[in-house]
C-alpha cells in the first residue's frame, strides 16, 4: 500500500515503523500543518494537510492514516479532511494477535504485541497500543485509545473518544462511556459516565465539589453507542 501519514509527532514515528515493517508498504508522503506547501525533503514528500486531495488526484490509489495521538484532535482532523472512509488504511503490526472473527475499522492502528480476541469489534480511527489486550466480545468505539498494557476483559464496551490509560484493567461487562478517561493503572469495576475521569484501585470517578454522581449501572434505559449496542 501507498500510505500518507497525517501528523508528524511522536505517535507518527511508531505508525511509520509499523507501516514499514511490511515490505509491500511504502510511505508516500507526510502531511502536517507545520508545512506550508508540497515539497521533497530528503527523498520524502511533505506538505500541509490540505494537500490530501491533491495527492489523491495525483496518485489515485493512495491511503491515509491520521497519525495523531489525541482522540479529539484525530476526530477533528477526520472531519476537516472530509475524505470518504475508503481512503483510510487499517494498519496492524505483524506481531499483533488478531482473531479471525474480530472486526477492525478503517483508519485504526494496532501496535506491536497487541491482542484482539474473538468477536471483538474495533471502530474507526482507534488506537490499540503496544501489548494491549482486548478480550472476547469487546466493542471499542471510534476515536478511542487503548494505551500500552491495558487489559479489557470480556464483553466490555468503550464508547467513542474514550481513553484507557497505560496498564489499566476493566473487568468483564463494564461500559466506559464516550470521551471518558481511565487513569493509568486503574482497575475499573463499575461503569464510567461520559466525559468523566476515573482513577485508582478500584477506580473512582473524580467529581467537582458539591457534585452528586449517579451510578449509571443502575440506569436501565441509557442508550449505548448505536453501532456497538450489545445484543
Amino acid at each position: 500500500m501507498k500510505i500518507v501519514l497525517i501528523g508528524q509527532g511522536g505517535h507518527s514515528k511508531v505508525i511509520k515503523d509499523i507501516i514499514l515493517s511490511a515490505e509491500e508498504n511504502e510511505i508516500a508522503a507526510y502531511l502536517d500543518d507545520k508545512f506550508s506547501e508540497l515539497m521533497t525533503v530528503d527523498q520524502s514528500i511533505t506538505g500541509p494537510t490540505e494537500a490530501a486531495a491533491d495527492l489523491i488526484s495525483y496518485w489515485g490509489d493512495v491511503k491515509f492514516i491520521i497519525a495523531i495521538g489525541s482522540n479529539s484532535v484525530r476526530k477533528k482532523m477526520k472531519e476537516r479532511l472530509n475524505l470518504p472512509d475508503e481512503y483510510y488504511a487499517t494498519v496492524i503490526h505483524r506481531t499483533a494477535c488478531i482473531s479471525d472473527s474480530a472486526i477492525i475499522g478503517r483508519g485504526t492502528v494496532i501496535m506491536p504485541n497487541a491482542v484482539v480476541n474473538a468477536d471483538s469489534q474495533i471502530g474507526n480511527h482507534a488506537i490499540i497500543n503496544s501489548c494491549a489486550v482486548i478480550e472476547h466480545d469487546n466493542c471499542i468505539g471510534d476515536y478511542t485509545h487503548i494505551s500500552p498494557n491495558a487489559t479489557l476483559a470480556g464483553n466490555v464496551i468503550v464508547e467513542e473518544g474514550a481513553h484507557i490509560g497505560s496498564g489499566a484493567t476493566v473487568i468483564p461487562g463494564k461500559t466506559i462511556r464516550q470521551w471518558a478517561v481511565i487513569g493509568a493503572g486503574a482497575t475499573v469495576i463499575n461503569d464510567v459516565p461520559q466525559y468523566r475521569t476515573a482513577v485508582g484501585v478500584p477506580a473512582k470517578v473524580l467529581r467537582k465539589e458539591g457534585e452528586v454522581l449517579v451510578n449509571i449501572s443502575t440506569k436501565k434505559n441509557l442508550p449505548l453507542a448505536a453501532s456497538y449496542e450489545r445484543k
